[in-house]
C-alpha cells in the first residue's frame, strides 16, 4: 500500500489543488449569489421578488451537470466561450447560491420583529438596521446550515471533470486508466482526501459558531 501511495498520490494531490480551487472560487460566489437573492426575496417590489425567484427556481430545478455543459459547450454557439475554471465557479457558484438564498431569507425572517421596531424606534435607516442588527443575529443562524452546503459544494465540484477540467477525480481516471491493478488504492486515497477536506470544513465551522455563541444565552 505505501508504495502505492508513494507513486499515486503526487498525482492525485494535483488534482486536489484544483479541486480546492473550484470550491474555495466557487464558494465566493455562491456567498455574494445567496446574499443578493436572499435580500432581494424579502424585497418590497414585486419585481425584483419575481425576477429573483425565476433565477433560484431554474438554478435549484435543474441538474448542476446539465448547467455546467450548457456554459461551457452551448454558450460558444451564441458566441461567448468560457474558460474552463470560469465556466465551472459560474455554474458550481450559482447553483449552491440558489440553496443558499433560501439559507439567508429564512435566517433574517426568524430574528424577531421586535429588533426592527427597536431599530427603527432608534431612528436607523433600512440599511443601518440590516447590517448593524439583523444579519448579525440572522448569521448565528446561517452557520449550520451554510456549512453543510459548503460541503456539498465541494462534492459537487466533481463533475467538473466532465468539461476536462484537471480536478481529483480527472486524476483519478487517469492513473486507473494507466494502472487497472491499482483501481482499488486510487479511489480509496480519493475518498480520503475528500473526507479530510470536508471534515476540515466540519470542524472549521463548529469552531466558528463556538466562537460566536460564547457568552451568550
Amino acid at each position: 500500500m505505501w508504495d502505492a501511495a508513494k507513486e499515486l498520490l503526487p498525482l492525485l494531490m494535483q488534482g486536489a489543488q484544483v479541486t480546492l480551487q473550484v470550491a474555495f472560487l466557487s464558494t465566493i460566489v455562491a456567498i455574494l449569489a445567496s446574499f443578493t437573492s436572499g435580500l432581494c426575496r424579502l424585497s418590497n417590489s414585486p419585481f425584483v421578488r419575481r425576477t429573483t425567484m425565476v433565477y433560484v427556481e431554474i438554478f435549484r430545478g435543474t441538474s448542476l451537470l446539465v448547467q455546467l455543459f450548457w456554459l461551457y459547450y452551448c454558450l460558444p454557439f451564441m458566441g461567448i466561450e468560457l474558460p474552463k475554471l470560469f465556466a465551472a465557479v459560474l455554474a458550481i457558484g450559482l447553483n449552491y447560491g440558489a440553496y443558499g438564498s433560501e439559507i439567508v431569507r429564512s435566517a433574517i425572517l426568524a430574528v424577531p420583529k421586535g429588533q426592527r421596531e427597536a431599530a427603527i424606534a432608534l431612528n436607523m435607516t433600512p440599511v443601518q438596521t440590516m447590517t448593524r442588527i439583523i444579519i448579525p443575529q440572522a448569521f448565528l443562524r446561517m452557520l449550520p446550515p451554510f456549512g453543510n452546503l459548503l460541503i456539498e459544494l465541494v462534492k459537487g465540484t466533481s463533475l467538473v471533470y466532465f468539461i476536462t477540467l484537471t480536478d481529483l477525480i480527472f486524476q483519478a481516471t487517469i492513473l486507473r486508466n494507466n494502472n487497472h491493478e491499482l483501481t482499488a488504492y486510487i479511489f480509496l486515497f480519493v475518498l480520503c482526501i475528500y473526507f479530510v477536506i470536508n471534515y476540515a470544513i466540519s470542524f472549521g465551522i463548529r469552531a466558528w459558531e463556538r466562537r460566536m455563541t460564547a457568552g451568550r444565552t
